[in-house]
């Protein structure tokens, strides 16, 4: 079922609980790539599983980026209303603190071309055993500011 079907029907009450119960799941294996939806770090059990079973990287991105990739986007139910970027806005507020809480690196999206961000990610991963502190350039620590 997609996901705005699912909202429609059920709520997102209970999409939340099926997402807790998958990133519970998922966080508990081994060798997976796990991409949550946006909305997964809402609860506390998720962000505590997250970061202490894996590493974290958060994608960083403005409002205004995602609202310039997601402008024709039909799929997701929470940017259905009238002002989508106000909701972006909206939502940013309420969720880049708790990003950046789950987070053991922090990478900036907004410039970087694709195959930029990815390097980026396997020069963390690849640092992974060592101290969120050893920063590789155009990343930063959780709670860091830019530069």
């Amino acid at each position: 079922m997609q996901i705005r079907t699912f909202f429609d029907a059920e709520g997102e009450a209970a999409f939340r609980d099926i997402e807790a119960e998958v990133v519970d799941e998922c966080t508990r294996q081994t060798g997976l790539v796990i991409a949550t939806g946006g909305g997964a770090v809402l609860r506390e059990s998720n962000r505590r599983a997250l970061h202490q079973r894996c590493q974290v990287v958060y994608l960083k991105s403005t409002p205004e980026e995602l609202f310039r990739r997601l402008r024709n986007d039909t799929t997701r139910p929470l940017l259905q209303g009238r002002d989508p970027l106000a909701k972006l806005r909206e939502l940013f507020t309420e969720r880049d603190p708790l990003y950046s809480e789950v987070a053991h690196f922090t990478v900036e999206t907004g410039r970087p071309s694709l195959a930029t961000i990815v390097n980026l990610i396997a020069m963390q991963l690849d640092l992974a055993p060592m101290t969120a502190e050893s920063a590789v350039p155009g990343s930063r620590p959780p709670g860091s500011t830019p530069p």
